[in-house]
C-alpha cells in the first residue's frame, strides 16, 4: 500500500534503476483520483502509482496536463502538485498524431460517438497512441476504448 504523506496525495519519492520495463503513462483519471482523494479510487490509483513507479519511469503528456488544468485556478498551483509526483513530461510524438487519427476514424465510422455527449475523445485515442508508439504501458480506469482501438497497448486497469 502506498504511504501518504499528511495531505495524502502524494506518491512517495524513491530513487530506483530500472529494468528493462516498459514506462508507464498516466491517464488524467488515475492522477484526479489522487489529486481528489476519491474515496473509491485513490487508493487503487495510489498503489498502481506507487507499484509501477518503482518498475520503470511514469510519464505524463500535455493532453494530460490539460485535462488535469480545470481543476486549477492557477497554473503554478498545477505545477507545484504536479513536481511533487513522480512524472517524466514527455512531449506527444508525431508518429501518434496519424494513428489517434486513425483510431478516431474508425470509432466515428463505427457509430460509437453517443448522441448529445459534449465531451470529444480524441484526447483518449491521442493518449493511446502515444503510449503504443513510445513502448510505453498505460494505467488508466477507464481501458474499454484503448483496448478496442489499441489491442497491442499494455493497458493496466482494475
Amino acid at each position: 500500500m502506498a504511504e501518504r504523506s499528511a495531505d495524502k496525495r502524494m506518491v512517495r519519492e524513491t530513487k530506483l534503476v530500472y529494468g528493462a520495463v516498459s514506462p508507464t503513462l498516466v491517464d488524467s483519471n488515475v492522477l484526479i483520483d489522487v489529486l481528489a482523494d476519491d474515496p473509491q479510487w485513490a487508493e487503487w490509483s495510489l498503489d498502481h502509482l506507487d507499484q509501477l513507479g518503482r518498475e520503470a519511469a511514469l510519464a505524463i503528456n500535455p493532453l494530460i496536463l490539460a485535462e488535469l488544468s480545470p481543476r486549477f485556478e492557477r497554473a503554478v498551483d498545477l505545477e507545484r502538485v504536479l513536481q511533487a509526483l513522480p512524472l517524466k513530461r514527455e512531449p506527444l510524438p508525431w508518429d501518434a498524431a496519424f494513428l489517434a487519427g486513425q483510431a478516431f476514424k474508425a470509432y466515428r465510422r463505427a457509430g460509437r460517438a453517443p448522441e448529445g455527449r459534449s465531451r470529444s475523445p480524441l484526447p483518449d485515442f491521442y493518449i493511446g497512441a502515444h503510449a503504443l508508439v513510445a513502448g510505453m504501458r498505460l494505467l488508466t480506469r477507464d481501458p474499454a476504448r484503448y483496448r478496442r482501438y489499441f489491442p497491442t497497448l499494455t493497458i493496466i486497469a482494475p
